[in-house]
């Protein structure tokens, strides 16, 4: 190879191979410098060397790093197995994909001259175990491929061994630890605000949302811990302000209060299903050629593509499943677009009540960003967010933990998703063709929108970001500046839509 060739080169260079060589006569002053000059090489021989080994090294780590960037940033080939390809799979599993930070248009770093002052995190739990109703589902699908299959296929014979041992509902430990991780990373990105302030803390009252939140402060604590900037008393660990999930109850976290949308909101699949109808299909028939006896339907495909995601994310490390390698990459690109359908339609700006769902939240964020009382009257808490203790205001970090569906709906009383078009059913659009949009660069486990409010220089108004999966999204109706900021006012303006209460009268019509 090139490189072994140039290094053995290089090498021997330095290694001080000696010729001799005979003089040419007539030309003593020459001589006399060739001498002089063999005598300064042979006093400083060994400085030389060790000059043509460092600049060897770093020839060798600079070729190392490129070519380690070459190949990192090689594209997938298509085969499902392909290193290359293994993350572009684990990143199209919809939400059932584990976050990452999204490809952004404008730098996600706080811009020059600037401080952010007020850091707002909204984010889903971390990685979990199907639901109970998926998980009985996936277990009975496994259980007559085992009673009635004998031949397996090529590349299906490991679900002869396969046991089902997938729990329901709760956090695994991967899931735990992203959670951990995520508490890192804020702090680390806020490290200036958070080595003297402690963030105030909501979790929705369901188990793993809880869990969920006791491991993101578990990861700011530990980044405290370890900055030695931080003086700080501690007061870890933080209260968390749990509301709770039980029918009546408002929760602008995870609202359940508006009962037009909870009897329609599996009327509004209508794009999905033509979905399904094109691309299910294929693979049905080509797994039950694999699995003879197995008559698995189209929803059945759908269970066992779902086996891929909560399999790996069972996985202490998140290997990939063996079930993941029963579908393409393509067709995982296609069963990534389903789920983003489903949340688009179901909770999202598709959906004629899902933005109104996600209004109380929206306006306890207003409340937070201007110093001011909470303005809401449809899924807010009155007695909650009108006390100091379980409210307040004035804090510089805020950490809240829900729901993929509950942030989908808050996305969309935001408007950040409003330029999206309508997603088409009958053929598949990527993230980038949707302005953003698809549910794993959105709602992925372990989720994370950041409001940022900031101070800039020679500006005399505070101005406000928010990114999602470290994805800058450029505000709408505001005026947004080329860094996709608002000035606090604008913003405040441009959210008529929730301080309004969308459509909260047509919840009860």
């Amino acid at each position: 190879m090139v490189f072994t060739d140039l290094r053995r080169r290089l090498t021997a260079f330095v290694a001080g191979s000696r010729y001799r060589y005979t003089q040419l006569p007539g030309n003593a002053a020459r001589s006399q410098a060739q001498k002089r000059t063999s005598s300064w090489v042979g006093r400083h021989i060994a400085a030389v060397r060790l000059t043509m080994c460092a600049v060897l090294s770093i020839v060798i780590v600079l070729f190392s790093l490129s070519l380690m960037r070459s190949i990192s940033s090689q594209p997938c080939s298509g085969f499902t197995r392909d290193r290359h390809c293994r993350k572009e799979i684990a990143r199209s599993w919809g939400q059932y994909s584990s976050s990452f930070s999204v490809p952004s248009k404008i730098s996600a770093s706080v811009p020059r001259d600037c401080e952010v002052t007020f850091a707002q995190v909204l984010s889903r739990h971390g990685a979990r175990d199907p639901t109970t109703h998926k998980s009985l589902a996936y277990g009975a699908v496994v259980d007559r491929i085992h009673d009635n299959v004998a031949d397996y296929g090529r590349g299906f014979k490991f679900i002869k061994d396969y046991k089902y041992t997938l729990g329901a509902e709760q956090l695994t430990l991967f899931g735990e630890q992203q959670m951990v991780n995520a508490g890192l990373k804020f702090y680390e990105r806020y490290q200036h605000l958070a080595s003297t302030h402690s963030p105030f803390v909501r979790s929705s009252g369901q188990e793993r949302v809880v869990e969920s939140a006791k491991n993101w402060t578990q990861g700011f604590h530990q980044a405290k811990l370890a900055d030695g900037h931080s003086d700080a008393p501690d007061e870890y660990p933080y209260n968390i302000l749990v509301i709770p999930e039980t029918d009546g109850f408002n929760n602008s976290l995870s609202p359940d209060l508006c009962p037009a949308f909870e009897d329609s909101r599996h009327d509004n699949h209508d794009e999905q299903s033509t979905w399904i109808g094109l691309f299910v299909p294929p693979l049905t028939e080509r797994l039950n050629q694999n699995l003879p006896g197995a008559n698995l339907s189209d929803q059945e495909t759908i269970y066992m593509m779902d086996l891929c995601p909560f399999n790996t994310v069972a996985n202490d490390k998140a290997k990939l499943s063996e079930f993941c390698y029963l579908f393409t990459v393509e067709d995982w690109h296609d069963y990534d677009y389903y789920q983003s359908l489903g949340k688009w339609y179901g909770y999202g700006n598709g959906s004629p009540l899902g933005p109104t769902q996600g209004v109380g939240f929206v306006n306890e964020l207003l409340a937070r960003l201007t110093g001011q009382p909470v303005m809401d009257q449809t899924t807010t808490n009155s007695t909650l967010d009108g006390s100091k203790t379980t409210f307040p205001l004035h804090h510089a970090l805020y950490a809240d933990f829900s729901h993929d569906n509950d942030m989908m709906d808050i996305f969309a009383a935001l408007g950040l998703y409003n330029l999206t078009d309508p997603l088409p059913g009958d053929r598949r659009i990527s993230a980038q063709e949707a302005k953003g949009y698809s549910a794993s660069w959105v709602v992925p486990f372990a989720a994370r929108l950041y409001v940022e409010k900031m101070t800039c220089g020679g500006d005399k108004e505070e101005f406000v970001r928010i990114l999602v999966n470290d994805r800058v999204i450029p505000l709408q109706s505001c005026g947004a500046d080329a860094l996709g900021r608002c000035t606090l006012s604008r913003f405040v303006e441009s959210q008529s839509f929730a301080k309004n209460g969308g459509h909260w009268d047509k919840c009860f019509l």
